[in-house]
């Protein structure tokens, strides 16, 4: 089942997940043992989130925060640690993630690890200033793509 492994740095891994057990494999590549926190962004997407990895102290993910709220179309609470992303049937079972909710989630990442990059250099204003900024970006790249 074809899947992305979004880490905090935001680079973006194509994996392949087991038809059965996907749950499992998701699980172990979060790090986490306890049930996996399940995002519905996207009609044909799931985000998989570690339960707790904000309280532990699990670092920010921007990249998966960015395409979430992209694609909910609103700016969106924060997201730790590494995300899985996988597709999603009509019916609500997993599935693999179709090619252009792909393209959209790399689009992504590449605009924030470049916008980070330009922060190191002329950083914003505020935290919302940079969070809005990231999202129209985010927004664009989620609409181009598709």
């Amino acid at each position: 089942m074809r899947a992305l492994k979004i880490a905090p740095d935001a680079t973006i891994t194509e994996i392949d997940l087991p038809e059965t057990g996907a749950h499992a494999a998701i699980r172990e590549l979060l790090g986490f043992s306890d049930a996996v926190e399940q995002g519905i962004y996207h009609r044909r997407a799931v985000l998989h989130v570690h339960g707790n990895g904000r309280q532990v102290g699990l670092p920010q993910n921007l990249a998966a925060r960015a395409l979430a709220s992209a694609w909910r179309g609103m700016v969106l609470y924060p997201l730790a640690g590494t995300v899985a992303v996988t597709g999603r049937t009509t019916a609500g079972e997993l599935t693999g993630l179709d090619g252009d909710l792909v393209q959209h989630a790399t689009a992504v990442a590449q605009t924030v690890r470049e916008t980070l990059t330009e922060w190191r250099r002329r950083p914003p204003v505020s935290n919302e200033a940079a969070i809005s900024e990231l999202l129209a970006y985010a927004t664009r790249d989620a609409s181009v793509s598709r």
